[in-house]
């Protein structure tokens, strides 16, 4: 008797046992199904990151492209180009008697700028008339002359539109030796000078120039 109760007792641990085994495997593969199902998201997400990412990366160069072809067309574009009555002026010769007959063209930014400056076209040939009247005949008849003149008339001509143009320090020797102690001396050079100023005047194109 004793016997076939140990046997059912034996009978009924064994199915126990193998239930919880299959449980456990059970357990087992559904952590293992969310951990596959997480990472694949989490590289889902990545993908879609990366994509974005890149498609931003695109847009703005993109932009970034077209902004540059923009402005190298403007930059390929004609000059705007703004041409003055010839100018007939006395020189300041002490010798004797020598006068100019220059023409003037001037290279402007913009027409919108060039269009101003007719606005104040006579203040512009006063001060363009001042600056030519102050030079003597052997100035004007040198190159470095004539580029000195071009260059007061590209600052003095927008003055009467109030745009101060600062005149380039001329190179001395003390000046010279300050420029070669450093920093110091350029910064105190730039607070003396102040700020710089863009001048909508390009170049300074002479179309005739005759001195007799």
């Amino acid at each position: 008797m004793s016997a076939v109760i140990a046997a059912d007792a034996a009978a009924g641990a064994a199915p126990a046992k193998g239930g919880k085994k299959k449980l456990l495997v059970m357990v087992a593969v559904a952590v293992v199904v969310l951990l596959v199902l997480g990472a694949g998201t989490v590289v889902i997400l990545k993908k879609r990151a990366a994509a974005h990412a890149a498609a931003q990366a695109d847009d703005d160069g993109t932009a970034v492209s077209s902004a540059k072809a923009e402005k190298s067309h403007e930059s390929m574009g004609p000059p705007t180009y703004l041409p003055l009555d010839p100018f007939v002026v006395n020189l300041a010769d002490k010798e004797g008697d020598r006068y100019a007959q220059i023409g003037i063209t001037l290279e402007i930014e913009s027409s919108v700028m060039a269009e101003q400056m007719r606005g104040y076209m006579p203040s512009i040939r006063n001060a363009i008339l001042m600056v030519i009247t102050r030079k003597t005949s052997r100035e004007l008849l040198e190159p470095l002359g004539k580029e000195q003149l071009a260059d007061e008339i590209a600052r003095e001509a927008v003055r009467p539109m109030g745009i101060e143009i600062a005149a380039p320090q001329p190179v001395t020797s003390a000046s010279a030796a300050s420029a070669s102690t450093g920093g110091e001396a350029v910064m105190a050079s730039t607070k003396r000078h102040g700020p710089t100023v863009k001048n909508p005047i390009r170049h300074v194109n002479f179309s005739s120039f005759i001195i007799q």
